[in-house]
């Protein structure tokens, strides 16, 4: 057992779960967090025009200000998704707000959308130099009406569109009042358009709920093909706690272990659904390699963790690739798009 697992997770399982957040961030923003490099060719893509060079990316969530960018290469991801952003900087929602479920490998969060604002995020992003592609994900201000969310987006869009590789739309976060509501057609064609008259070339995802109905993901797919957008983002947080051996009664969404069946099978759906060139990120209930390998044969380009990387530790994205790469290997597959969809196939 590690150092981390036998030692430093129990300790920081003792305190509050944000304060470690934070602390965690502080050692991460000056870059004295590191694990052992892993890096294999069969592991690289080139999507959209941007290289990875592996395709598991830390989710948004984690790195909400674009605080440690210089130094996320050093954890072995291959790319990062900083956010959500808002236009208007804003506190999030009263704490306590993140809770552990360590039984269950799980975590329930209603974090609001925490953030320093797009002015200031921007600014922090002109300066970094990171070694991975970066994704911005854009959320819609708390103190915005509904009917005004297209104009919020397009604010932040402005202020962040030269600083990421890819953005994302996020409006499935269960923790905004009435963002779940965006998810329709015609507010979401609001927001990509609104986007698009900023500046049309940049590849643009949407994120989405994994409490959708498959009918109304139907739609999601629709937009996503009407207005081209480059791919899709499955899934956020869930406001259902199936999977759990307890609810502790929080509201807020869900993430980690108990969410991967439900992710697993929108990532399959939207595989299924989707033109081939609409890039998938799987993301949801990712605790090891064997997890990554599952997400690529159900459809992924992509995927992303959160959860799994508080319960796995420093060492753990050096660790699935390396488990990611051996599937590979004695499956004969030399790239990741050979294996995507392979498990669709007869």
């Amino acid at each position: 057992m590690s150092l981390y697992h036998s030692v430093l997770r129990p300790l920081a399982f003792m305190m509050d779960p944000e304060k470690v957040h934070e602390l965690a961030m502080g050692m991460l923003e000056k870059g004295f967090i590191r694990a052992p490099e892993f890096r294999e060719k069969r592991l690289e893509q080139t999507l959209f025009g941007v290289h990875f060079p592996n395709p598991i990316g830390l989710a948004a969530g984690f790195d909400k200000n674009a605080k440690a960018l210089d130094f996320w290469h050093q954890l072995g991801f291959g790319f990062v998704e900083v956010g959500t952003i808002t236009y208007h900087a804003q506190p999030g929602n009263p704490r306590p707000r993140l809770f552990r479920i360590p039984e269950d490998k799980a975590l329930i969060n209603r974090m609001g959308f925490n953030n320093d604002g797009a002015q200031k995020v921007a600014t922090r992003l002109a300066s970094a130099k990171s070694q991975v592609p970066v994704g911005v994900n854009l959320g819609k201000s708390k103190i915005t009406e509904l009917a005004q969310a297209s104009t919020d987006y397009q604010e932040s869009f402005r202020l962040l569109h030269d600083f990421g590789d890819y953005f994302v739309v996020n409006v499935s976060s269960p923790n905004t009042p009435g963002l779940r509501a965006l998810q329709e057609k015609g507010p979401l064609l609001e927001i990509i358009h609104a986007i698009r008259e900023v500046d049309a070339a940049k590849p643009l995802f949407v994120k989405m709920a994994p409490d959708l109905e498959f009918s109304a993901l139907d739609d999601v797919i629709a937009v996503a093909h009407e207005t081209k957008l480059t791919g899709l983002i499955a899934t956020n947080t869930t406001i259902g706690r199936e999977g759990i051996s307890h609810d502790p009664g929080q509201a807020g969404g869900m993430s980690g272990a108990p969410l991967l069946t439900r992710s697993n099978q929108f990532l399959s759906y939207l595989y299924q659904s989707c033109d081939m060139d609409m890039v998938l990120i799987g993301v949801g209930g990712i605790m090891s390699g064997a997890d990554v390998y599952e997400k690529i044969r159900l459809g992924a380009h992509l995927c992303q963790i959160y959860t799994g990387w508080i319960y796995g530790g420093p060492k753990m994205i050096p660790a699935a690739l390396k488990q990611l790469n051996w599937f590979m290997r004695r499956d004969g597959f030399e790239s990741i798009a050979e294996v995507r969809g392979t498990a669709h196939t007869k």
